[in-house]
């Protein structure tokens, strides 16, 4: 469940007025020039879409009568993401099978969900998987199930689906007007920076293949089997920016490439995360495929949300849409969830022995009795970034010079990431039209400040901003553009500042509470990916599991 949470108003001190009139003239004054240049837009037509944000803020504002209607399960799953969704597979898998799972939204899948338009499905989040760790077997056995997997070789590598292996071109960068192969900037960069990048490259593959004195990978998948030898867990202290200040590494386009590579993964510049994190993204995947290496990506035209599909297709019927929980708490023997049924506006509750909450921890710390410990950390340690993301269906357009059109296209310098293809896995490519997904992390200002900014935008001036920057690339852009949707993430990610991976915040919030209510969520381990997510169901499932049969089973 994704809520975009608006900034407690409060007393504004009269220094802060004139200030604050400043920006409102400056605004106007912007938007008579903004509101000329979409003029010019006016043909494209769309919408402003995005999470369940109005009824999610009734669980802050909103105090909720007694239920009326009370339905008793073995274990309620509050919250159908991908770490929800991944518990009640698990949970189902090993015989546990009376279950509900609830979630806000009208499909679950949180920021992995899709849609879709006559010429293909696109995404509106997550979009690919990188090239799975060879030591995950859960993982690999579940994109077996999917034929994601298809078999394994003499060596017992995996032999992955090439209909989901991402099709040639992958990736290019427009750089000093051309386009080039690669996202590593490479095309007219000097050689000192490019000395410098590959020095970096060497680096990254070097911690990829290090270990720690406890015998663990010093970057590992999910975060908690990471080593936490000192020499490596040190690292969780300083910025990335710092880390790199350090190593000597001034390239600007080095400083470049790693910026887009934390706000990528995580939403979040690179002075800001912390430097594990940031090492994290080049060296914790080292998978090998018969077919791929681990640099190679698998993904779809609707994205993740084609795992999402393969992740609820058992139970499908167990998973209760359009619900809002409101309350978890102990009722005897048992824990009660209240929840809202927003189609008929009506509260109901379901009684269980154990529940998963599979929410972000801001959202856990409201529906859990008062815990001031809880809420203070949540405060000071948990921000999220927002995102939005714009799916722009448009005929053939001019292209620049260089590498022709890939799946994903980046351009240096934007503070966008550029757009994926979602047609580019299509069997058919002789047509007409084509969907692009444009990704642009609001990191200009502080998470609150950057949320509310983003909602106070309007539609036209979401248009111009994108159709500005891609016009850079695509010079008819703006003529060739049908129609331009756009999704709003509030909380799309949890930000790893440093201190989160190795402080005692995540133990504290992730520890279970009263052995009957457990934790899945991909930010108390710090990072928004797929196979975090898998693993931390798997984790809370087990958990219930474990407390249930007196085994654990994972």
């Amino acid at each position: 469940m994704l809520i975009i949470l608006k900034k407690n108003g409060g007393n504004i001190q009269s220094n802060s007025m004139h200030r604050r009139n400043f920006i409102q003239l400056s605004a106007s004054l912007a938007g008579l020039n903004l509101l000329q240049q979409s003029c010019r837009h006016r043909h494209i037509q769309g919408t402003i879409i995005g999470a369940s944000s109005q009824v999610g803020h009734l669980l802050r504002d909103k105090s909720f009568a007694e239920p009326k209607t009370v339905k008793e399960h073995e274990v309620v799953v509050v919250g159908g993401g991908v770490s929800g969704l991944s518990a009640a597979r698990w949970l189902y898998q090993n015989d546990v099978t009376d279950f509900a799972v609830i979630e806000l939204e009208d499909k679950p899948g949180g920021n992995s969900v899709s849609g879709a338009n006559e010429i293909s499905s696109f995404p509106w989040g997550a979009h690919y998987l990188p090239t799975p760790n060879n030591n995950l077997p859960e993982y690999i056995e579940f994109l077996k199930q999917c034929n994601v997997v298809t078999g394994f070789d003499e060596k017992g590598l995996p032999i992955y689906n090439d209909y989901y292996v991402c099709f040639d071109p992958e990736e290019r960068l427009y750089i000093h007007g051309s386009w080039q192969e690669g996202l590593v900037p490479k095309f007219a960069v000097p050689q000192k920076d490019v000395k410098q990048m590959d020095d970096f490259l060497r680096l990254m593959n070097n911690y990829r293949y290090a270990k720690g004195k406890d015998g663990k990978d010093a970057f590992s998948i999910p975060v908690d089997e990471s080593s936490r030898d000192e020499a490596f867990a040190i690292l969780d202290s300083i910025t990335m920016k710092e880390w790199m200040e350090q190593q000597h590494f001034s390239s600007s386009y080095l400083e470049w490439y790693v910026n887009y590579c934390t706000r990528d993964d995580f939403g979040t510049t690179y002075d800001k995360i912390s430097a594990w994190m940031g090492i994290h993204y080049f060296a914790a995947r080292k998978g090998m495929g018969s077919n791929i290496n681990y640099h190679d990506v698998l993904t779809w035209p609707q994205g993740n949300a084609w795992l999402v599909e393969q992740l609820k297709k058992r139970f499908e019927k167990q998973v209760i849409t359009g619900s809002l929980a409101v309350k978890v708490q102990k009722n005897g023997d048992a824990i009660q969830v209240n929840y809202l049924d927003v189609r008929a506006n009506v509260l109901k509750a379901i009684k269980a022995r154990y529940c998963i909450l599979a929410v972000p921890q801001f959202v856990a710390a409201r529906l859990l009795p008062k815990d001031d410990e809880r809420i203070k950390l949540v405060h000071q340690h948990m921000h999220y970034a927002p995102w939005m993301v714009a799916n722009l269906k448009v005929g053939q357009l001019t292209e620049r010079s260089g590498v022709p059109a890939c799946w994903d296209n980046v351009l240096y310098g934007s503070n966008s990431l550029g757009y994926v293809v979602a047609t580019h896995q299509l069997l058919q490519q002789d047509i007409k039209n084509r969907n692009l997904t444009y990704y642009l992390p609001l990191t200009d200002l502080e998470p609150a400040a950057q949320r509310k900014a983003a909602l106070q935008r309007t539609y036209s001036e979401w248009v111009d901003i994108i159709i500005n920057d891609l016009k850079v690339v695509h010079p008819d852009i703006a003529e060739k553009t049908e129609r331009l949707d756009i999704m709003l993430w509030g909380h799309a990610m949890i930000q790893p500042l440093p201190g989160l991976v190795f402080g005692n915040t995540r133990k504290r919030l992730s520890a279970a509470v009263d052995d009957r209510i457990f934790f899945a969520h991909t930010d108390v381990a710090g990072i928004s990916i797929f196979e975090e997510a898998f693993y931390q169901g798997i984790k809370a499932a087990g958990s219930v599991i474990q407390h249930k049969n007196g085994s654990i089973i994972i």
